[in-house]
């Protein structure tokens, strides 16, 4: 059956890894993958084992939170990065974070919708499998302009003549990556 599982005390202001593990709902060697990414950090006592700030309590439900809705790891270690290491993060500190954010899920949400609301109809992906991709994207013409959904990918602009420009290219002509390594 197992040890009873030990929750944290609500004054104590360092945990470990096991107490931080029961609480955030994640098994130990997750926290350890976490602090070998630079996503938290800890100290360590005399007899080496690690102890956790409790404000890591949050930043480990934030990283959970994020990788659930596909934001990379890296883009997580970064707004974690700008917090304060030298002391527990304010509500100002996390209102900030939020803020830096705030463009970037707002983006998130418009394209989640447009998957949504898409995905009965052409996406431009080249299956031609759907009755509307004989019209939206006869012979897959829509492939010429590069590889996947191109009419989820791509934005409408003016000075296009067929409608269809994709902004979210990255310096070596990628598309924007959704991975969340």
């Amino acid at each position: 059956m197992g040890r009873p599982v030990r929750r944290p005390s609500p004054t104590a202001t360092e945990l470990t890894v096991g107490e931080v593990a029961a609480r955030c709902g994640v098994a130990v060697t997750t926290l350890h993958f976490y602090e070998s990414k630079g996503l938290i950090s800890s100290r360590r006592t005399p007899g080496n084992q690690r102890r956790y700030a409790r404000d890591t309590l949050r930043r480990v439900s934030l990283i959970r939170v994020a990788q659930r809705l596909g934001i990379p790891l890296s883009v997580v270690r970064d707004a974690l990065d700008a917090l304060p290491s030298a002391r527990t993060p304010s509500t100002q500190d996390w209102a900030e974070l939020s803020q830096r954010w705030r463009d970037d899920l707002t983006e998130r949400i418009a394209e989640l919708t447009t998957l949504r609301d898409s995905l009965t109809d052409c996406m431009g992906c080249g299956c031609l499998s759907v009755s509307a991709c004989p019209l939206n994207n006869p012979y897959d013409n829509l492939g010429a302009q590069g590889p996947g959904p191109q009419r989820l990918f791509s934005r409408r602009a003016p000075d296009d003549s067929d409608g269809y420009h994709d902004d979210r290219t990255d310096h070596d002509g990628g598309r924007r990556n959704l991975d969340v390594s």
